[in-house]
């Protein structure tokens, strides 16, 4: 905690005076310069920080060139320092501008006496291998040092002989020779040649490379038997054969043949290690004779230890394409029975093996094939499956060490996939859970709750009849104030919301409140009410979040507490709602509205510079306009019957032809309701593609919501307005995939019952009957206001945060300033971004591409009126720039012919790797002042003055112009 604490207090910038780029660096800069060592060495390691801080390139080339000069003139600890530095910071290497120079400073140092300060140059090139990958002089060096007769010298030189070849292809053929003659050179030490074999696993920019490459590698594994050779050499050739891609269905043999045929025990742990590395990232290539293979030996194998990562290779496997093409019998062999596989034998075997470590892998691989193998004689796997996970979930349940911990939550992962693809093994499943929940150890528990809120979530399992168990549980541990029961406490509310799916009884409530007041903090109860409001438990939320208010120490954060309670005070209201009901409906809404928007002004005063709180902001200003909205078409409803339209309302229709006039003023209201409607369901997608952080859960609660509005549009059109011409658009299509939440199963519930109602009301009523379509309205919104909303994860907590970080030159000194520019000239506009992470970058989902978007708007016209030729007068232009290492920079042409101020706006989004585009930000924007061109300027002023321009003025001027 309270390391977060201080990173977060780092991002913020609190603990030490803000600085912008220059005088940080000029901070730096007279650390560098001074004459004590220490305060020197201080300068350099704060380098990284200020790269982070301050990532654009015109800062990050001086800082280099300042750090090169440091390399050049210091002692070689003062060159550590700077290798270390660039060692850390090899992302922003590819923003030095003066690379020349930067490298001619640092590679002076390669020509001193000192070995040392030689072997710290060779590697500070190695490290700048990315961005001088071809340089001829440093190739030359490298090749020179492997040479030397110092090891330190050496070394430095097969470091940056690896990343050379990484990166240059040139380098990598130049090389190989002279590698493969050292390996192979007796006046070579063994230790030596163990460090220079990994460089050829770099040797795949070609066929021909990676194939002489290989041939050196299987004449060492046949020459040099040794078990340290070996083991260097095996992985080695791994690795190539990975990168290089054609020969890794002939390592996986070569690799299998060393599992099975050689003695040592460390030569088959690499085997296994390097099959894995190969299940990971090729699983395609595994042959069913690999896969026997690998069974056989690990049938046969008397050591635990070996057994336990085959397996593991084999649970990879399971989990991937490869175990369809192990079961599909082959043409021409008569199928076989699932048992006989020696997969399967090996699966079962294990499931009840002692070792925890084997009985987890082998039930997983039983798991994996009865989740992804749908045939008939497959399907007896499922209860062995089910057996399996039943025993070690008792096994490991009672026992608290971390290794049974690990075992336990494979087990559970098992049973929450084999529960989602095997729907009618649940029961049992969640039986077993429940019966071991009682005499389970506190760590296990808080898993086992975890599993089974997940189980209740995808499927209702946990019927109202447990609940008594629960609250039994819940009341047993409440008694302590542990940590870990703190967590318990959170974990099992949980599991009681999820299984009780209408409201709360008072007394699982009164239970709930006791022991939280009995042994809890206050931020047990806080998770508590925030998993209520996820479960739509608002009522029981609203108590705990009063119960916190006077309990934090915050301003900001008693004014998120208080607008968490208006908010559940509001959704509480809105349970009441009764069908046919109408006047009672529209005095809940009401009441909810004004505890909305006591809650927004909350939620206001609760955001901060660095916390602004605009999803949860956007998202309940949302709420309250549909709430608005759905009140306004219950009102719309009822005034058909206080005001129905006059006697010759059919007679008006029949005489414009417009139908819509039988219903009087109606049908206006009912249209401009529509258009609400339609507006609501446009921000709501707005407010999905604007968060681009937030789970898959919140995304598809804001989808519901989007969802909803749709509905009640296409019901008004449908049944009011155009009757022929309705149809439900695509949105109705993503109800048939997998329901992941009780707040999606009774979403989905009321759009499927109101579209029937709507369908049979159209075919009912030849004209439809207004009454009718009223009422079927009004029910249709009663319906989904009485499904209670679920404020998602995201709404609470950020778990991936993304930013992007834009730069625009030219820019001004002052940002209201105009940059000036010639109405006859182009301006060059160069955008350069950062996109900004935060602790686990790339969580939900990653940016692929960058799209910048620029457009120009004229401001305002000079005084004077004169004609000028309108051609090319706007600016609107779009491109997608992939960012490298979170860096990206492009550059846009832009015309400004009318004369006047315009204004720029910079917009960024970004595209994440399944092609959705997601509106980001930010927005920038900058001035420009088109001004006339003094040429174009004088002849103006000699037309309006009656003078011709003298020929020889003329030609002077387009001369120097020229």
């Amino acid at each position: 905690m309270a390391s977060s604490v201080k990173s977060f207090l780092a991002d913020a910038g609190y603990g030490e005076q803000e600085l912008d780029a220059n005088s940080a660096l000029m901070e730096l800069d007279k650390g560098l310069r001074s004459g004590k060592l220490g305060e020197q060495c201080e300068a350099v390691v704060r380098f990284p920080r200020l790269f982070q801080k301050y990532p654009f390139p015109i800062l990050i080339n001086s800082a280099f060139l300042k750090l090169a000069d440091v390399f050049r003139v210091g002692n070689n600890f003062l060159r550590l320092c700077v290798l270390k530095v660039t060692q850390q910071s090899e992302k922003h290497l590819e923003k030095i501008l003066n690379v020349d120079e930067f490298v001619k400073r640092v590679f002076s140092v390669i020509h001193s006496n000192d070995p040392v300060a030689r072997a710290i140059t060779l590697r500070m090139l190695g490290s700048m291998a990315s961005i001088i990958p071809e340089r001829k002089n440093a190739h030359h060096s490298i090749r020179q040092s492997l040479d030397s007769h110092d090891n330190v010298e050496v070394e430095a030189a097969i470091f940056a002989a690896a990343h050379f070849s990484a990166q240059s292809k040139d380098f990598a053929v130049g090389i190989c020779n002279k590698i493969s003659e050292m390996i192979q050179g007796l006046a070579t030490p063994v230790d030596l040649k163990l460090k220079l074999i990994p460089i050829l696993q770099h040797m795949h920019h070609d066929a021909s490379l990676a194939s002489s490459s290989r041939q050196l590698l299987q004449q060492l594994v046949t020459s040099y038997p040794s078990t340290k050779m070996v083991i260097v050499t095996l992985h080695t050739f791994t690795l190539l054969a990975a990168s290089s891609l054609v020969d890794i269905p002939k390592q996986i043999q070569l690799l299998l043949q060393y599992l099975k045929n050689d003695p040592r025990k460390a030569v088959k742990r690499l085997a296994i290690q390097d099959l894995k590395l190969l299940a990971n990232k090729t699983p395609h290539t595994w042959s069913r004779e690999n896969i026997q293979a690998l069974c056989e030996s690990a049938l046969h194998t008397p050591y635990d230890s070996l057994k336990m990562g085959m397996l593991s290779v084999l649970s990879t496997l399971s989990g991937t394409i490869a175990i369809k093409q192990y079961f599909s019998s082959a043409p021409g062999t008569a199928a076989t029975t699932a048992r006989s596989f020696d997969l399967v034998k090996l699966a079962q075997e294990c499931c009840y093996h002692t070792n925890r470590g084997i009985a987890a892998h082998g039930v997983r691989i039983l798991t994996n094939i009865s989740a992804s193998c749908q045939e008939k004689d497959l399907l007896p796997l499922e209860q062995d499956a089910v057996f399996g996970l039943e025993a070690l979930l008792v096994l490991c349940s009672q026992d608290d060490s971390p290794g049974a911990q690990a075992t336990l939550k494979i087990t559970l992962t098992c049973m929450v996939k084999l529960v989602k693809c095997r729907p009618h093994l649940s029961q049992s499943v969640v039986e077993s859970l429940l019966t071991q929940l009682q005499s389970a150890q506190d760590n296990a528990r808080i898993l086992m709750c975890h599993c089974l809120a997940a189980i209740a979530m995808q499927l209702p399992v946990l019927a109202d009849g447990i609940l008594g168990d629960l609250m039994d549980l819940y009341k047993l541990i409440g008694q302590s104030a542990t940590d870990k029961k703190q967590e318990l406490l959170v974990s099992l509310a949980t599991v009681i919301f999820v299984s009780s799916q209408k409201a709360l009884s008072t007394e699982i409530k009164t239970v709930i409140k006791q022991q939280l007041e009995n042994a809890s903090n206050g931020w047990t109860a806080y998770r508590i009410a925030r998993q209520a409001s996820r479960m739509g438990n608002h009522d029981m939320a609203r108590e705990l979040y009063q119960s916190l208010l006077t309990q934090v120490a915050s301003e900001h954060f008693y004014f998120w507490l208080n607008s968490l309670k208006e908010f559940s005070h509001a959704e509480q209201c809105l349970a009441g709602l009764q069908e046919d009901n109408y006047s009672s409906a529209l005095s809940c809404i009401a009441e909810a509205l004004k505890s909305y928007h006591k809650g927004i002004a909350s939620l206001t005063a609760a955001s901060t510079p660095l916390n602004p709180l605009s999803f949860q902001c956007g998202f309940v200003k949302l709420r309250i306009d549909l709430l608005q909205a759905f009140s306004q078409l219950i009102c719309t409803c009822n005034s058909l019957k206080t005001s129905p339209p006059p006697a010759i309302a059919t007679t008006i229709a029949m005489t414009s032809g417009n139908d819509l006039q039988r219903c009087g003023r109606i049908s206006n209201q009912m249209k401009h309701s529509m258009e609400e409607f339609r507006n609501l369901a446009t921000r709501y997608g707005d407010l999905y593609q604007s968060s681009f952080d937030a789970d898959s859960a919140t995304l598809r609660n804001v989808e519901l919501q989007q969802q909803s509005c749709l509905l009640i549009s296409h019901a008004i059109e449908a049944l009011i307005l155009d009757p022929e011409s309705a149809s439900f658009q695509e949105y109705s299509s993503n109800g048939t995939a997998h329901v992941e939440s009780e707040y999606e199963r009774r979403m989905m519930s009321v759009f499927n019952h109101v579209l029937e109602e709507v369908e049979s009301l159209n075919r009912k009523y030849a004209p439809v009957s207004y009454l009718a379509s009223n009422t079927c309205l009004c029910n249709a919104v009663i319906a989904l206001l009485k499904v209670p909303l679920s404020f998602q994860r995201y709404f609470f907590q950020k778990l991936q945060s993304t930013s992007i970080k834009l730069a625009l030159s030219p820019s001004p000194r002052n940002p209201a300033e105009p940059i000036a520019v010639q109405n006859n000239q182009q301006l060059a506009l160069k955008v350069e971004g950062v996109v900004q992470h935060g602790s686990k970058p790339g969580l939900f989902r990653k940016i692929q591409s960058v799209c910048l978007n620029v457009s120009s708007v004229l401001q305002s016209k000079p005084g004077q009126d004169y004609k000028i030729p309108i051609d090319n007068m706007t600016n609107e232009m779009e491109q997608r720039v992939e960012p490298h290492n979170d860096y990206f920079s492009t550059q846009f042409l832009l015309n400004f012919v009318i004369l006047g101020t315009h204004n720029i706006t910079v917009e960024s989004s970004v595209i994440d790797s399944n092609g959705i585009v997601w509106k980001t930000g930010p927005k920038t924007t900058i001035f420009v002042k088109s001004l006339e061109d003094p040429y174009s300027q004088q002849v103006r002023l000699q037309q309006q003055q009656g003078q011709p321009p003298s020929q020889q003025q003329q030609q002077r001027t387009a001369y120097s112009r020229f």
